[in-house]
Formats: C-alpha cells, sequence, structure tokens
C-alpha cells in the first residue's frame, strides 16, 4: 500500500529500498533487501510499513537511532486539512480522510476510507483501519487499533494500547489496555 501511495503520487521508486529480515520476493518490482535497519540508512529518509504497533515502534525507533528521518506518506487520493498536523512517517491510505485541526502522531495509520474528523487526536503508533470513523473532537492513545468500520462517537476519549474490535461503536470513553467490541462497545470478556 505505501509503494502503491509512492507511485501514485509520482515519486521516483528508483530512489526506494525496501528492507525486510526476510527478502522475500519483490514488492510491486521493488527487491527486497536485508537487514530492515542498517547503519547505511544514515542520513535517509525512512517509513516503517508494518500494521502491528509493538513493531513499528520499535523499528521506527531503531531506524531513527541509525540517524534516518521518518518520512510521511500520504496517497494523493487522501484528504488532509491544511490546519492538521501529521507526524513523522505516518501513512495516509487511499480515500482517507483527516479533517480541519486533526492531530497524528508519529507513524500513525489512517488506512483506507478511514475518517479522521475535526478536532481528534491521534496518539502515536496508532492504527485506523480501513472505513474506521473517529467523530469530531475524539482522542486516540498511542499504539490503538482502530478494527475495520468501527465508529467512535464525537468527544470520546481512549487511552493507550486499546484495541477497538471491527465494526464496534464506541459511545463511551475507554481506559487504556483493554479490548472492546460489539454494538454498542464494551469490554471484552477475557
Amino acid at each position: 500500500m505505501v509503494l502503491d501511495a509512492l507511485m501514485e503520487g509520482g515519486s521516483n521508486l528508483s530512489t526506494v529500498v525496501v528492507r525486510a529480515n526476510d527478502p522475500g520476493p519483490p514488492l510491486l518490482g521493488l527487491p527486497v533487501e536485508i537487514p530492515e535497519i542498517a547503519p547505511s540508512m544514515a542520513g535517509l529518509s525512512f517509513h516503517v510499513a508494518i500494521g502491528s504497533a509493538a513493531a513499528r515502534q520499535k523499528l521506527h525507533h531503531r531506524a531513527e537511532a541509525a540517524g534516518a528521518a521518518a518520512m510521511t506518506v500520504r496517497h494523493p487520493a487522501a484528504s488532509v486539512s491544511r490546519s492538521a498536523s501529521v507526524g513523522g512517517g505516518s501513512f495516509i491510505a487511499a480515500q482517507a480522510v483527516v479533517g480541519p485541526q486533526a492531530r497524528l502522531g508519529r507513524s500513525v495509520i489512517v488506512n483506507h476510507g478511514a475518517v479522521v474528523d475535526h478536532d481528534c487526536s491521534v496518539g502515536d503508533f496508532t492504527h485506523v483501519a480501513p472505513n474506521a470513523s473517529l467523530g469530531g473532537g475524539v482522542s486516540v492513545g498511542g499504539r490503538c487499533l482502530i478494527g475495520a468500520g468501527a465508529v467512535v462517537l464525537p468527544g470520546v476519549r481512549i487511552g493507550d494500547d486499546v484495541t477497538v474490535g471491527a465494526g464496534a461503536v464506541v459511545t463511551r470513553d475507554i481506559a487504556a489496555h483493554q479490548t472492546w467490541t460489539g454494538v454498542p462497545a464494551a469490554p471484552k470478556a477475557s
């Protein structure tokens, strides 16, 4: 998805290096090199294209420690308000919307068709999955997953390390380190 967004945006992929610990097959015609983080990255830009918040955070910090700078990738078919702020290393997919005065932390994913409405705040390494919707003024902590098609009503506050299940409708605040599912959303039974 990230390479596709770069291609659609007219980036010259001849300057892009794809890295992983497992070389695997080429991605959109680009070979996959190892290691995933190399000392030779100093002074270069990077983007960590992994859905897992923990893995994305770990690699993001390792790349910064190697002297590389986080690069945000935005698909040209995404809509991002001029008054929104987007942290380094974030990815905004096609048909995603980031509204006025919204604030995205570092390495946030706003996936296909997701909406982060006006005045929302999304913490570092959080993933707003495809077609999820955050109403105006929502606050989401770091390392959260807002599942595909989930809806978070305006003004709701969500703590760090929360998972909201696919299709859930969140009508009230959620404390940190919880998983909520259903309509209306409630804590998932252990």
